[in-house]
């Protein structure tokens, strides 16, 4: 890998993690277009994700900040039979909502029978696959869900709900998350994580509005929310180098580099979505993805009938997903 090639994924990563237009699509689009996809990058892949966390991190540092401590406040009122769950700070709710919202991260762990695989492998295959149908009906979804969202945060501005204490007055839609939206959320982001081109935050943001939270909240809720979940990925791909670093195919320059140039542009990225959300131009992103997902499924249609990547003029082969079997 070249350090323009690191360069370029490192914008692509930056701007589509938290715009929602899907990262893990659009590294699968630059990656088959540069002829370096497939399972050596997946290490690459993660550490541009922790160049995106350190921008989160830094972007909601207050907010994370406040849930750190009032996370050792509410062990402290557990441990001294002081908690009630109807009193919950906006805080203290939002940290036990994180928590829900993650439960539904184990399902990825789940045994897939006759294939040895888990669930969560399933990204793998499908990235790793030399055709991009997956990806490019997955941002089809998330065009959808985007269009869905919209229509949601319409009718959430029409209904005035009643507020947690300390919120800003005038704000539609509720501000605080249930068990219920939680998992739902959970839920969703679990789908992401297995569908190149479905996006993470796109697609949380939409169940949100869908469950009828303030459309501001929703977005806080899932970039905080993907932290952990960023978090446990590079934690897991970091196992799987150390019990086979010669499958890594680790490159340092280039990675750090990428991930400073992921760092920087998530951070501006942030900015922009949420301005986007504010100013209700959520528009651009469903038109965005619906014109790359069907532009994507021409092409690989065209891809599999002439048996090469249109770009490299590499050949495809006939295993389209390499699924093993047990």
């Amino acid at each position: 890998m070249t350090i323009l090639d690191a360069v370029i994924q490192g914008i692509v990563q930056g701007l589509t993690e938290f715009l929602p237009v899907s990262s893990s699509g659009h590294l699968a689009i630059t990656q088959h277009v540069l002829g370096v996809s497939g399972e050596s990058n997946l290490f690459f892949d993660v550490m541009l994700h922790i160049g995106t966390l350190a921008a989160v991190i830094v972007f909601y540092h207050k907010l994370i900040g406040s849930l750190i401590v009032e996370f050792f406040r509410m062990l402290k009122d557990i441990f001294t039979g002081k908690f009630s769950w109807k009193n919950m700070n906006y805080e203290r709710n939002l940290i036990m909502m994180l928590i829900i919202g993650l439960l539904p991260l184990v399902l990825m762990f789940i045994p897939i029978p006759g294939t040895g695989m888990k669930l969560k492998d399933l990204a793998d295959v499908f990235s790793a696959s030399p055709v991009l149908i997956v990806t490019a009906v997955s941002l089809c979804v998330t065009s959808a869900l985007l269009f869905i969202g919209i229509i949601c945060n319409k009718r959430n501005s029409q209904v005035s709900f009643k507020h947690m204490k300390g919120s800003s007055e005038g704000a539609k839609g509720r501000e605080s998350y249930t068990v219920v939206d939680a998992l739902c959320v959970g839920l969703m982001q679990v789908a992401a994580a297995l569908l190149p081109g479905i996006s993470r935050s796109g697609s949380t943001l939409a169940v949100g509005e869908m469950r009828g939270i303030n459309k501001q909240k929703a977005l806080d809720y899932t970039f905080v929310l993907g932290t952990p979940a960023i978090i446990a990925a590079a934690a897991l791909e970091g196992v799987d180098v150390i019990k086979n670093p010669s499958a890594a195919n680790i490159e340092l320059v280039p990675t750090l580099i990428g991930m400073a140039v992921s760092a920087v542009v998530g951070y501006l990225a942030i900015w922009i979505f949420k301005w986007f959300l504010k100013s209700d131009k959520m528009i651009i992103f469903v038109i965005y993805t619906a014109v790359v997902g069907v532009g994507l499924i021409v092409v690989s249609v065209i891809e599999i009938m002439n048996g090469t990547n249109l770009f490299t003029g590499a050949p495809i082969g006939n295993n389209l997903f390499p699924i093993p079997v047990a």
